[in-house]
Order: structure tokens, then C-alpha cells, then sequence
């Protein structure tokens, strides 16, 4: 069991992926995103981009939770999250 490495769960019934945690001195496990969505974030385009600024938008306070949230997780695996922090640094979002 690596810590705070995403991995696929294809055999979970509505979650894509999982990440053990450590939180409050014990190991968790966290599960994220829905099963069967596309990687959306790792696209590029104009539109991929939107729908990925209005995830943030919309879960941005538990993101801010870190890696004790499903959220944070998501954002990350998912949404391409680091590229898009960058963005709300230079003040683009």
C-alpha cells in the first residue's frame, strides 16, 4: 500500500479511484471521482478547460481541505489540478 498514490478501482461500483491517506495519524482510505467519466482534465481544448474552472469553482473550500478530501483527490488525478492552481496564481480564474 503506497501512500498518497491514486489508483483505479475499475471493480468499484461508483467510484474510479481511491488513495490511501494518512489523516490524524491514521491510514484512510479515500475514494473519488465517478466511475465511467472521462478523463476531461487531461484534455487541452477551450471547453475541457471551462468545465474543469467550474469543478474548482464549485468544490474550491474542500480542495482547500487538502488530502484529507475527496475533492482535493479529484482535482488532482482528474481535473489536472496543479495546472489550473497555477492559473488561479496569475490570476486567470
Amino acid at each position: 500500500m503506497k501512500i498518497d498514490v491514486p489508483f483505479k478501482t475499475p471493480g468499484h461500483k461508483t467510484k474510479s479511484h481511491a488513495v490511501y491517506t494518512v489523516v490524524n495519524g491514521k491510514i484512510k482510505l479515500i475514494r473519488f471521482g465517478q466511475q465511467g467519466a472521462d478523463g476531461i482534465g487531461k484534455k487541452s481544448d477551450k471547453k475541457s478547460l471551462e468545465i474543469a474552472e467550474n469543478f474548482f469553482a464549485r468544490h474550491k473550500e474542500n480542495i482547500k481541505k487538502g488530502k484529507k478530501s475527496a475533492a482535493y483527490w479529484a482535482f488532482k488525478e482528474k481535473w489536472n489540478g496543479d495546472k489550473l492552481l497555477k492559473l488561479e496564481r496569475v490570476g486567470k480564474l
